[in-house]
C-alpha cells in the first residue's frame, strides 16, 4: 500500500491523504517515488465538484525506482519530472516514459514540479503562431502559472509580448516574466488597441473579455483559448469581424496536445531553460503535503499568485 491525495466532500479543499494500492507497472511504464507535485486550478475546481470518490493529479517530479521492463526510458536512480491524466498525488506513480523527462542536477524537485502542465501549456500554445521573433503577442492571466512561463518563453523568443495584470505589484512581476508592456485594471478593451493588432492571443480568462479579443487580431491571427477563469460562457458580435479576415479561435487542451508533441521531448526544453537560468519557475507556496486542503482552498480563492508546490515526506 502507499499514500495518495484522494477527494473527499467533507475534507478542507475536498482533498485528503488516504492508503491506497500501490501502482503496477505496465511493459513501458517506469515506477516513480515522487517528491514534489503542484496544483492547477482546473484540477482542484474539478476535484470540488466529485461526488464520487477520485485520485487527482497531473503535475509530478521524483526519482525512477523501477525502470520500465522493456529497457525503454530513464534507468533507475534517475531524477524526472512527468505528468498524467490523473493519480499523480501519490507516493509512487506508475507512468509510461514517453511523458517522464530527465532532470538536470541543478533543478531542484520544487521547480521541476511547476514545468508539465503550465510550462507545456505555455510552451505549445505559443507554438500555434509559428515563428515569434518579431510578432505581436497578448497573454491574459498573466500572473496565472501559464501566464508566467507563456512571457518568459515568448520574450526568449523574440517577441513584443504584452500582459494584463489587475495591480500595480502584480504588473511588476509580469515584466520582471518578460512582457514588453502590462495593461492595469479590470477594463481592457481601449489598451489592448493601443499595442495591437497581434498576431497570437493566449487567453485564459474567457467570459466577457474573449470575444473582443477576436478583433484585435491580424488578418490570419489565432487567439488560443487555454481557460476560463472569469467564466466558460462567451458571446460572440460577428460584425465586429467583418473587415478582419482568417483570424481563428482554438481551443486548446493539453490532454489532447500531448498526442501533437512530445511531453519528454517538450519537458527536456523546459527543464534545460530552468537549469540554464532563462527560465524561472515563480514558487509562490512551497509546503508539505500533509497542507493540500487548504492550500487548493487558498489556490481557489486567489490568495497567491505563481505556483503551489507539495513535496512528499520532505521532498
Amino acid at each position: 500500500m502507499i499514500r495518495a491525495v484522494v477527494t473527499d466532500k467533507f475534507a478542507s479543499g475536498h482533498l485528503t491523504i488516504q492508503k491506497v494500492v500501490a501502482p503496477q507497472a505496465k511493459l513501458w511504464e517506469a515506477i516513480v517515488e515522487v517528491r514534489a507535485f503542484s496544483l492547477n486550478r482546473g484540477e482542484i475546481t474539478n476535484a470540488k465538484t466529485q461526488e464520487e470518490q477520485i485520485r487527482p493529479g497531473w503535475d509530478f517530479t521524483g526519482i525512477v525506482i523501477e525502470q520500465a521492463r522493456n529497457g525503454e526510458g530513464p534507468r533507475k536512480g534517475s531524477r524526472v519530472v512527468g505528468l498524467l491524466p490523473s493519480g499523480a498525488w501519490a507516493e509512487k506513480v506508475a507512468v509510461p516514459v514517453s511523458f517522464i523527462a530527465e532532470i538536470p542536477d541543478t533543478v531542484s524537485y520544487a521547480q521541476a514540479a511547476t514545468l508539465p502542465v503550465a510550462g507545456l501549456s505555455a510552451l505549445y500554445t505559443l507554438r500555434k503562431g509559428g515563428m515569434l521573433l518579431g510578432k505581436r503577442i497578448l497573454i491574459t492571466g498573466s500572473t496565472g502559472g501559464v501566464g508566467l512561463f507563456a512571457h518568459q518563453l515568448a520574450s526568449l523568443s523574440g517577441a513584443f509580448n504584452v500582459g494584463i495584470a489587475r495591480t500595480e505589484e502584480k504588473a511588476n512581476m509580469v515584466i520582471e516574466a518578460g512582457a514588453n508592456e502590462v495593461i492595469i485594471g479590470e477594463s481592457i478593451t481601449k489598451p489592448v488597441e493601443k499595442f495591437g493588432p497581434y498576431h497570437l492571443v493566449v487567453d485564459s480568462v474567457g467570459g466577457e473579455t474573449l470575444p473582443p479579443l477576436l478583433s484585435q487580431l491580424i488578418p490570419g491571427g489565432v487567439i488560443v483559448s487555454v481557460g476560463y477563469s472569469a467564466s466558460p460562457i462567451a458571446t460572440f458580435d460577428l460584425s465586429k469581424l467583418a473587415y478582419v479576415g482568417g483570424v481563428s479561435l482554438y481551443r486548446f487542451f493539453l490532454g489532447e496536445e500531448v498526442n501533437r508533441f512530445s511531453p519528454k521531448e517538450g519537458l527536456k526544453i523546459l527543464g534545460d531553460l530552468v537549469a540554464k537560468g532563462q527560465l524561472k519557475p515563480r514558487i509562490a507556496v512551497e509546503a508539505p503535503w500533509e497542507n493540500i486542503g487548504t492550500i487548493a482552498q487558498q489556490l481557489i480563492e486567489r490568495k497567491f499568485s505563481g505556483k503551489a508546490v507539495l513535496l512528499i515526506n520532505g521532498g
